[in-house]
C-alpha cells in the first residue's frame, strides 16, 4: 500500500513511523517547507503520547531531550496556591509526562524517519496544490499504467522543477492549521477562530523555580502565565525555561497571524510588572528571553468529516484547538498511532480510514469543545471570578470536590486517565514486524508511483 503523508511536523513524521512499525513500508512525506529547522518553544507531551512514543521505540530517545515534570500548579495572579497535582510516574503513569523544545522533538522524530525508513523519505519543498481522485486525476502513460485499479488517489504539489503528481492508495493531511487539504474541502471555512487573547512564547536560562520540575500556570481568564523548564540545570543551576504570557486584546485578525514573528520584549514585561512571586519573579524571566514570539490563540469550528475517498485528516489539521491543557501535540501523536493500527486490522484501506475517524474525531471534537472552556484551567478562571482580590484559602472559594472533579473529568475526555491509560490495549498492531532497519542496511523508500509534469 502506497501511503502520502502531507506535512512533516511531530503529526506527520509520528505517522510516517507509526505506518513503518505496522508494516507499511512504501511511504512518502511531503513538505511544504525548503528545509525543516528546529523552530518553536516548548510543548508537553502527556503520558498517553509519550506510550506511543515508547512503544515506537522512543521513550528513552525523546526523554533525554526534555524534562519530566513531577507536578503541575495552579495559582491566580498573586501568587496564591488554588491546585496542584502529581504528574507523570508521580501520578501512577506508567509513562511520565515529558517537557520539551517543540524544534527539538521535530528533528528527533525526523531523525528516527530518515534511519528506519531511509534518506529521501522527506521531500521538502513541495507545496500541496490539491489531491482527487485517482480516475479524475488526468495522468496518463506510465504513471498512470501503474496505478491502474490500485491507486486511491493523487496529490498535486508545486514543486522547484514544476508540478508532481504523485498517487498513493493513502494521502494523510498533516499538514497543520492551515491545511491546504481541509482548505480544499471546506473552502468557505475561512480563517482560524480567534478568542481574544494573545500568547507570547520564549524561552530563557534562569535558576529553577519551585523544586525545579514543577509546570506552574497563574492568573485568569484575562491574563495568565506559564512556565516549565524544558532542560535540565546546568552547573550553575541554570535551567532552560519555557513561558506563555497570555493577555486579551483587541484587533488580532485572523489572517495576519504569524506564528514565528519576533516582537518587542518591554510592552509584555509591562503587562506583567507587578507579577513578582516569592518563588518566580516573571518580569525578571520576560527580560532574560533571547526572543519572544507572539501568537493569536485560534482554533477551528469542529467539521462533521475528515475523510473524503481515501485521503484523511490528522492532528491540526483535523482538529485544531486551543492549547488549554498542554494537548495539541499529544492529540496528534494519538491519531498517528491510531491511523496506523486501523489500517494494519482492516481489510481495505477505506474501512481502516472510515474506523481510525469513528475512533478520533468524536473525542478530539470534544476535547476542541472542552478547550473553549478552558479545559482544567477552569480552576483559576472560577478562583478569579469568586474572589477576585484574592483569598485567605482555596477551599474558602472552591471545594475539594469541585477541584477534583475539573482535574479528573479533563483527563477522562481527554484519555489520559491513569486507569484508562495504563490498562488500555496497545495501539500497535496485533502481529506486527519491527521495522527498524539495522543502521548497516538502511531500506531507501520510494513510491513508484510518482510523475513529474508542467501544465
Amino acid at each position: 500500500m502506497a501511503i502520502v503523508i502531507i506535512g512533516a511536523g511531530i503529526g506527520g513524521l509520528t505517522t510516517a513511523l507509526s505506518l513503518h512499525a505496522a508494516g507499511f513500508p512504501d511511504i512518502a512525506v511531503y513538505e511544504r517547507a525548503e528545509k525543516l529547522r528546529p523552530l518553536g518553544v516548548g510543548i508537553n507531551l502527556l503520558p498517553h503520547a509519550v506510550r506511543e512514543l515508547t512503544e515506537l521505540g522512543l521513550g528513552e530517545r525523546i526523554g533525554k531531550r526534555g524534562v519530566a515534570p513531577g507536578t503541575l500548579a495552579y495559582y491566580n495572579r498573586f501568587g496564591q496556591p488554588i491546585w496542584s497535582e502529581p504528574r507523570g510516574i508521580a501520578a501512577g503513569y506508567r509513562w511520565p509526562q515529558v517537557s520539551v523544545h517543540r524544534g527539538r522533538l521535530q528533528m528527533e522524530l525526523l531523525a528516527a524517519v530518515e534511519e528506519r525508513l531511509g534518506p529521501g523519505t522527506v521531500r521538502t519543498g513541495h507545496r500541496l496544490l490539491a489531491v482527487e481522485a485517482a480516475s479524475a486525476a488526468g495522468v496518463g502513460g506510465p504513471f498512470g499504467a501503474a496505478t491502474a485499479g490500485r491507486a486511491g488517489g493523487v496529490a498535486r504539489f508545486a514543486a522547484a522543477g514544476g508540478e508532481v503528481a504523485v498517487a498513493a492508495e493513502v494521502i494523510v493531511g498533516a499538514d497543520g492549521m492551515q491545511s491546504a487539504l481541509r482548505r480544499q474541502w471546506y473552502p468557505g471555512e475561512g480563517e482560524p477562530v480567534w478568542n481574544g487573547l494573545t500568547l507570547w512564547r520564549g524561552t530563557a536560562r534562569m535558576p529553577g523555580f519551585l523544586d525545579g520540575r514543577t509546570m506552574i500556570m497563574a492568573g485568569d481568564a484575562g491574563q495568565k502565565f506559564v512556565a516549565y523548564p524544558i532542560g535540565a540545570p546546568d552547573a550553575d543551576g541554570n535551567a532552560e525555561i519555557n513561558f506563555i504570557a497570555e493577555r486579551r486584546t483587541r484587533g488580532f485578525a485572523g489572517e495576519n497571524a504569524d506564528w514565528n514573528r519576533a516582537v518587542d520584549p518591554q510592552p509584555i514585561i509591562d503587562l506583567f510588572r507587578d507579577w513578582r512571586f516569592p518563588w518566580l519573579d516573571v518580569p525578571a524571566l520576560l527580560a532574560a528571553a533571547g526572543e519572544i514570539l507572539e501568537y493569536p490563540m485560534v482554533d477551528r469550528d469542529p467539521v462533521d468529516r475528515w475523510t473524503h475517498g481515501h485521503a484523511t485528516l490528522l492532528g491540526d489539521a483535523a482538529h485544531p484547538m486551543y492549547p488549554n491543557g498542554s494537548n495539541g501535540a499529544s492529540q496528534a501523536i494519538l491519531d498517528a498511532r491510531t491511523l496506523a493500527f486501523h489500517l494494519a486490522t482492516s481489510e481495505t484501506a477505506a474501512e481502516g480510514l472510515a474506523a481510525y475517524e469513528a475512533a478520533r474525531r468524536p473525542a478530539t471534537t470534544a476535547l476542541v469543545l472542552s478547550n473553549r472552556r478552558q479545559g482544567p484551567e477552569q480552576v483559576m478562571v472560577l478562583a478569579h471570578e469568586r474572589a477576585p482580590r484574592g483569598f485567605a484559602h482555596i477551599h474558602d472559594v472552591l471545594t475539594p470536590d469541585e477541584l477534583t472533579e475539573i482535574a479528573t473529568g479533563y483527563k477522562k475526555a481527554a484519555g489520559f486517565h491513569p486507569d484508562a491509560l495504563n490498562n488500555r490495549p496497545s495501539l500497535t498492531p496485533p502481529g506486527a514486524l519491527d521495522n527498524r532497519p539495522s543502521p548497516a542496511s538502511p531500506r531507501v523508500p520510494g513510491l513508484v508511483d510518482e510523475g513529474r509534469f508542467r501544465e
